[in-house]
């Protein structure tokens, strides 16, 4: 089955401590886990962070809230156990507990209140209700770059080529090709050869050179354009090459790049947008957000 979202987890979670004693959180994820039949591939699946697995994290915050209701309690660093609340609550037999459940108790509204996260649920779709506040977090920082990538490209594409072609350069100095800026400027342009724009260094000793083919076009390339290229570096007796476009290549491009022997690496528009994201050209950072946890090891008393 598909992993849980941390409202489904709640009520599980409270009857896992319904025998009244403490139990850990990590008794808890292992006991959930076999519960709902998650595979391992499922238990340890990260967020998109790489830093935690979602179903560790939806347990924890599964917790938090039943803890905040007054469900659970702690009872010492990383135990809790269920409380007199948490008992009557299971007495009546709740099909399910969740967010709407657990506002009926004032301490689950203060929470709620101090955290805002009530206008937040009401405004975000049914989907992202069920995530935990770190994974809305993560789900609005991958759909911003895909908002900001097809407005890079839009505008790379109203740029004149040479423009465009300095934007490569930059990107590629960035991404650690061509030594420094000024020695990738000098490079571009110098070779004068039929289909291609440029050369620039591999590394920035300078052991291999790589030629560049850079078209701000709005129509597909096809197998033509880089059969083309192709041909130009075997001219230059060269083996690397990219070529980069603001617009998309063909099938037939694709599969003719990826057979011949001279090494050629398709960039798209969608490609390019995502590297210049990703290295920073042509964008600056307008908010940065932390997220902040407790240090356990700061209440550890000696």
């Amino acid at each position: 089955m598909a992993i849980p979202d941390y409202q489904t987890v709640m009520l599980p979670l409270l009857k896992f401590v319904a025998d009244s004693l403490e139990h850990s959180l990590r008794e808890a994820i292992d006991s959930l886990a076999t519960e709902f039949s998650l595979t391992e591939a499922e238990r340890t699946e990260m967020l998109p962070s790489g830093q935690q697995a979602i179903f560790n994290k939806r347990v924890g915050w599964a917790r938090t809230y039943l803890k905040k209701a007054g469900l659970i309690e702690s009872t010492r660093r990383g135990f809790f156990r269920i409380t007199d609340r948490g008992r009557k609550v299971l007495s009546d037999v709740p099909n399910r507990i969740d967010v709407n459940f657990l506002e009926q108790f004032e301490e689950f509204i203060e929470f709620r209140s101090i955290r805002k996260d009530k206008s937040h649920l009401e405004e975000v779709g049914t989907n992202e209700v069920d995530q935990t506040p770190e994974e809305s977090l993560e789900s609005a920082c991958r759909k911003l770059p895909e908002g900001l990538a097809s407005e890079i490209l839009q505008i790379t594409k109203n740029c004149s080529p040479a423009f465009f072609e300095q934007l490569v350069v930059d990107l590629l100095v960035k991404m650690g090709y061509g030594g420094s800026r000024r020695e990738a400027g000098q490079a571009l342009g110098k070779s004068g050869d039929g289909g291609i724009d440029g050369i620039i260094k591999e590394d920035k000793l300078g052991l291999d050179i790589i030629y560049i083919q850079a078209k701000r076009w709005d129509g597909t390339v096809g197998r033509p354009e880089v059969q083309k290229f192709a041909g130009a570096l075997q001219g230059q007796r060269a083996k690397k090459g990219i070529f980069i476009t603001t617009s998309a290549f063909t099938k037939e491009a694709t599969d003719y790049a990826a057979f011949i022997d001279s090494k050629i690496i398709l960039i798209d528009g969608v490609r390019l947008a995502e590297f210049m994201i990703d290295h920073g050209v042509s964008i600056t950072t307008q908010t940065i957000y932390e997220i902040k946890k407790i240090d356990s090891d700061y209440f550890t008393e000696g």
